[in-house]
């Protein structure tokens, strides 16, 4: 298969950026979309040039490190798949592919498609916990958690924390991570005591970060590699209105 990539190259923070073109050919149509960037990377580099640097760690969809805009969709043109699950079979023979960074004011651009994603680790930092008592680990029926609730919690802290919820949405909002992130420990017993600081604190580290306010457009979900549920970002809402309430009290 032959390829044009246009790829975002900027050289740091402060520099302007551009795409630049690139041709490869010979493309194995099982190769994934990141070995193809390693197959260009290995070509750059037997010519003397920067390699384009781009995020990745464990390629098998679950650590939420690689993403990328591809054709102006997050993680590409398939549903519920990360970057580097996405296989060159998912485009045609020749096809044009534009390569851009996620793009949002608290992801700020390092290199090339390689973006600072650690306002969301501040705001995990901010409650995304429970406090426990350290020493041996309870007894794990010492806490009874019905098959239901154990599922929706789950459900919630599939959350990879890749970010495409942000690159995807209009207003660069942060709601369905930091949804999740709040509604998986609201649901458990083990996080109800800290329920009305954490949804408060991380609401405001989320504010504080720069990310845009949710208009409820639904985007987020649909760019989702993992499928998050919209409907956290009710709980949210509830949790933080909850929280405000009953501090007034």
């Amino acid at each position: 298969m032959h390829f044009k990539l246009k790829i975002w190259r900027q050289e740091g923070p402060e520099q302007q950026g551009k795409l630049i073109d690139y041709e490869l050919d010979d493309i194995a149509e099982q190769l994934s979309f990141l070995e193809t960037l390693d197959l260009l990377n290995q070509k750059l580099l037997l010519a003397g040039e920067r390699v384009i640097e781009f995020d990745h760690d464990c390629r098998e969809g679950i650590c939420g490190q690689c993403g990328v805009m591809i054709n102006g969709r997050a993680h590409g043109p398939l549903a519920n798949t990360t970057t580097c699950q996405l296989h060159m079979r998912s485009f045609k023979d020749g096809d044009t592919i534009y390569i851009e960074p996620f793009r949002a004011k608290a992801f700020p651009i390092i290199r090339d498609l390689k973006v600072d994603r650690s306002s969301l680790d501040q705001i995990i930092k901010a409650g995304g916990f429970i406090s426990a008592s350290t020493g041996q680990a309870p007894e794990a029926n010492g806490i009874l958690v019905g098959h239901d609730t154990a599922e929706a919690a789950f459900d919630a802290a599939a959350c990879i924390g890749c970010g495409a919820c942000v690159a995807t949405c209009k207003n660069s909002s942060a709601d369905l991570f930091t949804a999740a992130k709040i509604s998986h420990l609201a649901i458990l017993p083990q996080g109800k005591p800290e329920a009305m600081t954490r949804v408060v604190a991380m609401a405001q580290q989320m504010d504080e970060e720069g990310f845009g306010h949710c208009t409820n457009t639904e985007a987020c979900q649909v760019e989702c590699p993992q499928n998050i549920a919209v409907l956290h970002i009710a709980r949210m809402n509830y949790e933080y209105n909850r929280a405000l309430l009953l501090k007034k009290k």
